[in-house]
């Protein structure tokens, strides 16, 4: 696994947030909300914490990272990336050995919009039949404080880099 690499996005909103965000929205008024990705396919249907990402995918050098996160972000999602500007995030090194590098960005999308990628994969397992699983099965806008228990443990820092960067 040590080599592979993945960019992506966290798209971010500030404000008066949560007001229609629904089931999904961990805020109460005024502040930071981050879009995260919950992992589509039979392994994930059922996990909440641990189960969100950011918006990403894989890309091999010479490609670059950032161009990565863009076209990533339209793939997973289905939606063309929002227009910058891009706030660095820098890089991290996932327990599985991958490194994954983000960038934020301020914009608004609907999470009733998306219209993901899909993979396909043998299941149930053994049995024969092949079927195809959204990459990503929802999106959800979540506080940082939400979003920080609800994402993979590895990219929790890509929430306090922006807190950070926000003077959150």
């Amino acid at each position: 696994m040590a080599g592979r690499r993945s960019a992506g996005l966290l798209l971010f909103r500030t404000g008066d947030v949560g007001v229609d965000a629904g089931a999904g929205s961990g805020t109460d008024g005024v502040g930071v909300e981050v879009l995260l990705a919950h992992m589509g396919g039979p392994l994930w249907a059922r996990r909440d914490v641990g189960a969100w990402s950011v918006p990403k995918g894989e890309y091999v050098p010479p490609e670059e990272a950032c161009e990565a996160a863009r076209r990533e972000f339209e793939e997973e999602l289905g939606l063309p990336p929002p227009e910058g500007p891009y706030i660095e995030l820098g890089e991290i090194r996932q327990s599985g050995g991958k490194v994954v590098t983000a960038w934020a960005v301020e914009s608004d999308l609907d999470p009733d919009r998306i219209s993901p990628d899909t993979f396909q994969m043998e299941w149930p397992r053994g049995s024969g039949v092949v079927r195809a699983f959204p990459e990503i099965d929802r999106v959800a806008w979540w506080s940082l404080e939400a979003a920080g228990e609800r994402i993979v443990a590895g990219q929790r820092v890509f929430l306090e880099r922006l807190a950070d960067r926000l003077g959150e």
